[in-house]
């Protein structure tokens, strides 16, 4: 896996029409050991000068602007001069933070609500973490992903053939994603067949307040039933379900039956939502009924929950250095040695498929 050169500094313009969050970004930008902010901007049209003048290495990018938004600047920017952005929306233009990963933006990060100190921290924390790992990203995957992603319509899924016989219980397939997690969903989600026996659940790290839009944006892609998860549901073959932002998903048996259950994140959790507390919890109650699947995403998010899953006799797959954006979350969990098959994105659904028709009774 290539990582960036330790020597080399991430050069930054920050581009937001808000005098104080410009300002406030520029500040917390400049704590961060090897990043250097070039430039500043207060719309699309003072970027497009910015990016040609400093040729950044980075943009942190605000959507709502005068004169030129961020999408008319993402369009020029990514046409003209490919370079890796991170949106800093409010939750409450969620939408808008899709819109924009579509045109080719690597990730995103909330805009804080209160000017609390604890806020600002918390924001400073997540702004380190997201630019680490768009560093160690791939720009030519980011954007590969982001106009494939873009390009997803509807289709009508084709038909599998369901495994013989009655099916006994109820199958999982648990998902764990972060950098670019949200392109590969969206591919994932668009190609499921619409008769796979399975309930599907998603841990992708992202914030309160974006989650149900993503999943609003996943169903009207996928033949699947895609929504956020919600605590005390009965779990349902055919539903894609999100894990809500700033909470953990896990599971209870009841029976034949099996339920969701969200615990809200405390401020000590590194990964929220938890990819390994989500599998270790299916691994209890799905036991050999279960298929997980890592996507991309930069730490170690997923290796104890992979590890669990194989402990208990289900099926593991991590997506392809080929493919992923970030391939840090993957490459852990092929180390751990607790991976059966490794498959580029393109090749998942059809391993899923396979492992749920064809594992059913062991």
């Amino acid at each position: 896996m290539q990582q960036p050169e330790a020597s080399a500094a991430t050069r930054v313009v920050v581009v937001d029409d808000s005098a104080f969050y410009r300002q406030a970004l520029v500040m917390m930008l400049k704590e961060i050991p090897g990043v250097e902010v070039v430039g500043t901007a207060t719309d699309g049209l003072e970027a497009i000068q910015a990016v040609t003048k400093y040729r950044p290495t980075l943009i942190t990018l605000d959507l709502e602007m005068p004169r030129m938004d961020g999408f008319g600047f993402l369009r020029w920017l990514m046409r003209t001069a490919p370079t890796p952005v991170l949106v800093i929306s409010a939750a409450s233009a969620a939408s808008n933070v899709f819109q924009a990963l579509d045109l080719g933006a690597a990730d995103f990060l909330a805009k804080p609500t209160h000017l609390a100190s604890w806020e600002i921290l918390k924001v400073r924390q997540d702004l380190q973490t997201k630019i680490s790992a768009i560093v160690a990203a791939s720009p030519v995957r980011l954007c590969e992903r982001a106009a494939k992603a873009a390009a997803l319509r509807m289709s009508e899924p084709a038909p599998i053939k369901p495994a013989a016989g009655p099916l006994e219980r109820l199958k999982l397939v648990a998902i764990g994603s972060s950098t670019g997690g949200p392109a590969a969903l969206q591919n994932i989600a668009a190609a499921l067949p619409r008769d796979l026996p399975c309930t599907v659940a998603v841990s992708q790290h992202m914030p309160a307040g974006f989650t149900a839009s993503f999943a609003e944006r996943l169903n009207r892609m996928s033949a699947w039933e895609v929504m956020e998860a919600s605590s005390g549901r009965w779990c349902q073959a055919g539903q894609l379900l999100i894990c809500p932002g700033g909470q953990h998903l896990s599971f209870a048996r009841q029976g034949d039956r099996v339920k969701m259950v969200l615990d809200r994140a405390d401020d000590q959790d590194r990964y929220i939502p938890s990819v390994d507390r989500m599998m270790v919890s299916a691994a209890d109650v799905f036991g050999a009924d279960l298929v997980g699947v890592i996507l991309t995403g930069m730490g170690h998010d997923g290796r104890l929950g992979m590890a669990k899953i194989k402990q208990r006799g289900g099926f593991t797959i991590a997506e392809s250095e080929e493919t992923a954006v970030v391939f840090g979350m993957p490459h852990e969990a092929i180390l751990e040695g607790v991976v059966d098959v490794v498959a580029p994105l393109h090749g998942i659904v059809d391993q899923i498929v396979r492992h749920v028709t064809a594992g059913v009774r062991r």
